[in-house]
């Protein structure tokens, strides 16, 4: 048993059983991918993969309990090289971060900046997409670091940890109807105007969603984007009101827009950073994490790796 074969179990089962694609990523022939997992299947004496002909199609009942022990030995293989490389390489390495656009745009630039100004020689990848890719993206390994509103926290395999709340703001233009007067903007009123929003799954869009269900109301959704500057451009063209993060205005740049906090619409927002369960992070890793949400030290990330639930 070695861990070329446990790789092609992996793989296979990552890809949806195309061997073609797991030979890309492992660098051998189709064929060698065949053989390392009959190899292995020879040696265990049982079949990990159902066939149909020459194709695999799904895991046998076997296969699926040995699944998670192969990505566990990987997992552990994987940390056993980055506490060699916390010891014998300490400044340099590679973090790969995976983020929506909304974190990777507006709450990542920064500390990115700090970071690299900190670890010169340390290689930052940045992978953006959806809160699930996000959460996909970890689970694979791409990623060691991944920030997200939604959906990281209903992983069993990572550790979700709060980092920041948020809210949202009304983005209109400066001649719009919803800046007279100085009473707060109501969802009775905001229903009345087409909507420029999130996607579903993107950055709140729930609570948005829950906002207007809770008052038996349906807003007239026009167009939808994961990008903020996407509904700020179309809001510019007139086409409706843009609802977005907050920390997507800026006055400066947005000089054409105006925003109208609406935290008292829809419910705040929790920003999560996630790390799979059970990997060893390195120092630097640690050092990024807190610069990211200061509240988030080595000690407190540590313990919830450990198991620990750390209170929201």
């Amino acid at each position: 048993m070695n861990f070329q074969q446990l790789r092609a179990v992996r793989e296979t089962a990552r890809s949806g059983y195309n061997l073609t694609e797991v030979a890309q990523l492992l660098h051998l022939s189709q064929p060698g991918i065949s053989r390392q997992i009959r190899d292995l299947e020879d040696e265990l004496g049982f079949e990990i993969f159902v066939r149909a002909g020459k194709r695999l199609t799904k895991l046998t009942p076997p296969g699926e309990a040995l699944l998670p022990v192969v990505e566990r030995l990987l997992l552990e293989a994987e940390n056993l090289k980055r506490v060699a490389e916390d010891f014998t390489a300490v400044t340099s390495g590679r973090l790969s971060i995976a983020a929506t656009h909304s974190q990777a745009r507006y709450a990542l630039p920064t500390v990115v900046r700090d970071f690299r100004n900190l670890y010169p020689q340390v290689t930052l990848n940045l992978h953006q997409g959806s809160p699930k890719q996000v959460a996909e993206m970890l689970l694979s390994g791409e990623a060691d670091v991944g920030v997200a509103t939604e959906a990281l926290a209903q992983y069993d395999q990572l550790v979700a940890l709060p980092c920041y709340r948020w809210t949202h703001s009304l983005i209109v233009p400066p001649d719009h109807p919803l800046l007279a007067g100085d009473e707060p903007v109501t969802l009775q009123r905001l229903a009345r105007f087409p909507i420029i929003t999130y996607e579903p799954g993107y950055t709140g869009r729930a609570h948005i969603d829950d906002a207007f269900r809770t008052a038996g109301m349906q807003p007239d959704i026009v167009l939808t984007a994961m990008d903020a500057d996407v509904i700020k451009t179309y809001v510019e063209l007139g086409l409706g009101v843009g609802i977005v993060a907050s920390i997507a205005f800026d006055e400066d740049r947005d000089r054409t827009l105006r925003a109208i906090d609406a935290r008292h619409l829809f419910e705040v927002n929790l920003t999560r950073l996630a790390v799979r369960r059970g990997s060893w992070l390195r120092g630097f890793v640690y050092d990024f994490i807190e610069s990211f949400a200061p509240t988030l030290t080595r000690s407190l990330v540590e313990r919830a790796l450990a198991g620990e639930v750390i209170e929201t």
